[in-house]
């Protein structure tokens, strides 16, 4: 029996960035999957998991600088890799990185990734992953012990093992997240990639040279003196998924841990934070 859907069609004046910052707090909640529109987004959550507050701590709709309208749809069906293969088009990162869709033809770039995200989060459209893969393409992974937390598609630690780092851990607490990744990892050849399913609870006893964290702040305020704790001497710590105005306390967090603030990275907003052990 299918799972029946509810489809909610969001028009959100000004769009950008308000589509993105719907889709980072809906993440939180149960929806599963998100498609950009021109008018906003459409979210889908299975009619099991709503309720009638399921809207309630989703703090852009009381925002005044936003103004967010809904229509409510329920779907008996949903193909998720249709409705995404209808909007997925090709990226391609400072004409190194190219992350494509397993029906897109490959490209002569050194590193080329074939991503078939289904529910899961992270295809380097978003602002967070794309800056992350800026961060990576520029760092020394080389035989390094990684850490993708957070992992979505497992797009991030890829990219890391594409680069020589070894071995490396993927971790999310998303059972979705944590199956795709492990699809994704195989379809892209990866030995060096470890995936589990779970949160910081994991990491006690692990040691890590790079660990790579886009989530949103909280967590990452949550977890620091965790992603610190297994840090090696002299690693590094690329951290995303926060916009501007979350700096100061992801910086506190760091500075209180010990960490060396490298490099800022900026898209529309949304932020990307090199750190140093």
């Amino acid at each position: 029996m299918p799972n029946t859907y509810l489809g909610y069609h969001f028009t959100v004046n000004p769009v950008n960035p308000g589509a993105e910052i719907l889709i980072a707090e809906l993440g939180e909640t149960p929806f599963e999957s998100f498609i950009e529109t021109e008018e906003g987004i459409s979210a889908y959550i299975q009619k099991d998991l709503w309720n009638e507050n399921v809207l309630d701590g989703i703090q852009i709709l009381q925002s005044p600088d936003f103004t967010i309208s809904y229509k409510l749809e329920e779907i008996e069906q949903v193909n998720w890799n249709e409705e995404w293969e209808k909007n997925f088009e090709p990226i391609e990162v400072g004409n190194t990185c190219y992350v494509r869709a397993p029906f897109h033809d490959k490209k002569d770039v050194p590193f080329d990734i074939v991503i078939e995200p289904k529910m899961s989060f992270g295809t380097g459209h978003h602002e967070t992953t794309h800056m992350m893969i800026e961060h990576l393409l520029e760092t020394d992974v080389e035989n390094k012990k990684t850490l993708d937390m957070g992992c979505g598609t497992a797009i991030l630690a890829i990219l890391a093992e594409m680069k020589g780092a070894k071995p490396i851990d993927a971790i999310d607490i998303d059972n979705w997240c944590y199956l795709n990744s492990i699809e994704n990892a195989e379809r892209n050849n990866c030995k060096e990639i470890t995936v589990l399913e779970g949160d910081a609870s994991l990491l006690p006893g692990r040691e890590y040279d790079v660990i790579i964290a886009n989530i949103n702040r909280n967590i990452l305020l949550q977890d620091m003196a965790q992603y610190t704790a297994c840090l090696n001497k002299g690693g590094t710590l690329l951290l995303s998924g926060f916009y501007e105005e979350d700096i100061p306390h992801i910086d506190a967090a760091c500075t209180e841990n010990g960490l060396k603030f490298v490099k800022k990275l900026t898209k529309n907003n949304w932020v990307a934070l090199k750190y140093v052990n």
